[in-house]
């Protein structure tokens, strides 16, 4: 039987040999702007210095351990290199930075300023100091960019599998439903079902084969939460499901996680296989007659499988295709049994409500919406990336922690924001007047939005609202599995009327037409991607109604966004006939003579803007 308290005491006496540690963030963003690189540079080049190093805590480390973490959040300054324990991150960091780093901050302790974060020309440590950090609440995601991702002995050295050891050895099934029902967490999916209650619904079950399934099947647009704790934290998931497959009396369990994630279902295999070894799934677990395997099941990338019933019929082999509820999965999920279905983050959090307590985990976020949730900040904001705060946090304090909205040239301005969808194409528009609207499933709902998995993106004035809902309906047409009619050919219709408004076909009778079939599309189809595809067209049209409208009556785009809507005029008091805009013209539209002023042939002219790019006097411009 495992000793966690061993394995505790384990590291914690090797890890007082350890000076100094590096972490490299290596979640996929970092990675995909060559975090690997820096890591293996810092390892051969602390070789070649004669340094002591090491990779992993072993009871021989000393000197310096160089350790690989998940996802850090501040993807817009990547790749991260912290250093430890002094707490300092350096943001940018390439292969050529490394000598430096180790000849200055690990050997002469100095702190190489260039390589940290500056804002408004102050420069800040470590994300004790940076406010992108310093304002979150980070809970569930505190360890992705610290422990090593991979490193089971770390992980339970910071208080892990203590709770899975204690719902085992401890709790009755009654018990651990009742906590977290007590608790208040809801599913992070996008739902917002109670997790106490579904959790209850299977255990009542009379079905002695049940099942557990953790949902990471992350599809939203711009989304990468689950991804993040797969890749960065994957044991909490792990645990989170061994806690509630005692809660129901399951013995197995998947993790689906879309194929596309390559580092986090290799992450995830790893530490589902390094778990069996240390006698943490299997048989009699901490020695109790509770027994639970766990497999990781690859999907294929369909954004349709992130609903139930059509992601059990992906693991079941068959099409991912949603199905009529009732029976809901409680009831009759994975190949007819009880099943229980959760979300990345909802699991995780399971652990720490079951090791602290639910009165503890209720002190966080509000009544009606406890605890944190973890956000995928893109748009046009200043700092992107993955940040965590409490529910009932407001989104003009999200903009705060993310430095701000940028104008069309990359440069924080005020007055610059207009919009946030939030829950992806599944979610709904948020405006100024929401700005100070606490974020929260009840909140959010009562302004037609919801929290959705998780993706926020932040669109500044040069955005088209009638573009963004066609961007979005373009998505859930394209991934509507086209069981029901409503949803195959109703997000197809809309699609059409949307193209109609930004390429200047639509007559007075499209909005009124698509702003109908929205509402029947939402009403009528089968499971929740078709019944939320209308979202982002209904939110737009309610608090952008005169962007439809103009594009419609006056056959304009009031942002320039929608090029059919567009014409490219040449100024004639600017143009010195210098003919650079003709040559570079693709379809030759331009005429005039060298040093005669220059005009467009519309008849011609497919709008590309090159013309404004390389015109020097500014005399060309979209009106």
């Amino acid at each position: 039987m495992i000793d966690l308290n061993k394995i505790t005491n384990d590291v914690k006496s090797a890890s007082k040999n350890i000076r100094n540690r590096i972490i490299l963030c290596a979640g996929t963003g970092c990675v995909a702007n060559g975090a690997l690189k820096v890591y293996d540079a810092f390892i051969k080049t602390a070789e070649n210095m004669k340094l002591d190093i090491c990779i992993e805590f072993k009871k021989e480390s000393k000197g310096t351990l160089i350790s690989k973490s998940g996802c850090q959040g501040f993807c817009q300054m990547g790749p991260l290199v912290s250093l430890m324990p002094e707490n300092i991150l350096y943001t940018k960091v390439q292969v050529e930075d490394v000598k430096e780093i180790l000849e200055k901050s690990i050997i002469g302790n100095e702190i190489i300023d260039r390589l940290c974060y500056n804002e408004n020309n102050k420069t800040y440590k470590g994300p004790e100091e940076i406010p992108f950090y310093k304002k979150q609440h980070r809970y569930i995601i505190k360890n992705c960019g610290f422990i090593g991702a991979e490193d089971i002995e770390e992980y339970i050295s910071l208080g892990g599998y203590a709770g899975a050891k204690k719902a085992c050895l401890e709790m009755t099934s009654e018990k651990i439903c009742k906590e977290i029902l007590s608790s208040g967490l809801r599913g992070r999916g996008g739902g917002g079902f109670p997790t106490g209650k579904k959790w209850e619904l299977t255990k009542i079950q009379t079905e002695p084969k049940k099942y557990v399934i953790c949902n990471g099947d992350e599809g939203d647009p711009g989304a990468f939460m689950n991804r993040s704790v797969l890749e960065g934290n994957p044991h909490s998931v792990i645990e989170g499901m061994i806690i509630a497959s005692k809660a129901i009396g399951a013995d197995e369990g998947y993790v689906y996680v879309r194929t596309e994630y390559h580092l986090a279902v290799e992450r995830m295999k790893r530490a589902i296989k390094k778990a069996k070894e240390y006698g943490l799934l299997g048989n009699n677990l901490f020695g109790s007659n509770h027994n639970f395997e766990l497999h990781v099941m690859e999907g294929a990338g369909a954004f349709v499988c992130g609903e139930e019933t059509a992601l059990i019929a992906s693991v079941e082999g068959k099409r991912g295709m949603p199905k009529p509820k009732p029976p809901f999965p409680a009831q009759s999920g994975l190949w007819g049994k009880p099943t229980v279905i959760n979300n990345v983050e909802t699991l995780a959090t399971v652990s720490l409500i079951i090791r602290d307590g639910a009165e503890n985990y209720k002190k966080i976020g509000v009544p009606t919406s406890t605890g944190t949730k973890t956000f995928a900040l893109t748009g046009h904001v200043k700092n992107t990336g993955l940040i965590e705060v409490p529910f009932g946090t407001t989104l003009r304090q999200i903009i705060d922690i993310a430095g701000g909205v940028t104008n069309d040239k990359g440069d924080v301005e005020e007055g610059a924001f207009k919009a946030v969808q939030i829950g992806g194409p599944s979610g709904g528009c948020l405006t100024k007047e929401h700005l100070d609207l606490p974020l929260d499933f009840d909140s959010l709902r009562s302004v037609g939005a919801m929290v959705g998995s998780g993706g926020l993106v932040v669109m500044n004035q040069t955005t088209c609202m009638v573009n963004i809902a066609k961007f979005f309906m373009q998505f859930t047409q394209n991934e509507s599995c086209g069981k029901c009619v409503l949803c195959r050919e109703g997000t197809r219709q809309m699609l059409l009327m949307l193209e109609d408004i930004t390429e200047g076909r639509a007559t007075e009778e499209t909005i009124p037409l698509l702003e109908k079939l929205a509402h029947t599309v939402r009403i009528g189809s089968l499971c929740g991607l078709g019944k939320t595809a209308p979202n982002p067209v209904l939110s737009t049209l309610k608090y952008f109604r005169h962007e439809y409208d103009a594009h419609v009556k006056e056959k304009k785009c009031p942002s320039g966004s929608c090029t059919s809507l567009v014409n490219i005029t040449i100024n004639p008091e600017k143009c010195i006939g210098c003919t650079v805009c003709a040559l570079k013209c693709p379809v030759k539209a331009i005429k005039g003579e060298k040093k005669e002023k220059h005009v467009i042939d519309r008849s011609i002219c497919v709008k590309c803007g090159v013309c404004i790019d390389v015109c020097k006097f500014k005399a060309i411009k979209r009106g």
